[in-house]
């Protein structure tokens, strides 16, 4: 088999996922960023040395509720994702493209 013939990335998505703007391939794209965003946290949490509870402690939530971020199953508002990032020292400065 030559190059040529093999298959894109999203040729296999789209086979395993449906075409780009498909409700299934919505939903994976979507499941996919929680679960890149979640790991990114549990990654810096894990540099710190802290525990779920710890964090889920300084931000007056349930364990529980951590593990759910850090493995993507969480559906979390935009502001909660900030108040995490902040405990675990990870600050966002918004850029503007036109």
């Amino acid at each position: 088999m030559n190059i040529e013939n093999l298959p894109t990335a999203n040729d296999m998505l789209d086979k395993k996922y449906g075409a780009l703007g498909t409700r299934s391939r919505e939903e994976f794209n979507e499941e996919s960023l929680a679960w890149f965003y979640g790991n990114m946290l549990r990654e810096r949490r894990k540099e710190l040395n802290l525990t779920q509870k710890q964090v889920a402690e300084k931000l007056g939530r349930e364990q529980s509720y951590i593990a759910r971020v850090e493995s993507g199953k969480a559906d979390i508002q935009l502001t909660s994702f900030f108040r995490i990032a902040a405990v675990l020292g990870i600050q966002f400065i918004p850029t503007f493209v036109n």
